[in-house]
């Protein structure tokens, strides 16, 4: 964490002061970091990525099933 700093100087007004306090937070770019920690989502567990692997293949291995017999049409890919 970092730690922002400003004394105030001989005869400074307590505006130029925030002021200076606010520019130095910003340039420290804290409040970025504190956002971007705030609404990040957590990683899958291991198992949660192995679950959805299975059934993504389990799909495309009915798809291809159904492919071969006929009961649905395959897409046609761009390339």
């Amino acid at each position: 964490m970092i730690n922002v700093h400003i004394t105030k100087n001989g005869t400074e007004s307590s505006v130029n002061l925030l002021r200076r306090f606010q520019k130095k937070v910003q340039s420290s770019k804290i409040v970025i970091k504190a956002k971007s920690k705030r609404y990040k989502e957590r990683d899958l567990s291991y198992l949660k990525r192995k679950e959805a692997t299975l059934g993504s293949i389990a799909k495309k291995a009915e798809t291809q099933k159904l492919i071969k017999l006929g009961k649905i049409t395959p897409r046609f890919i761009r390339k």
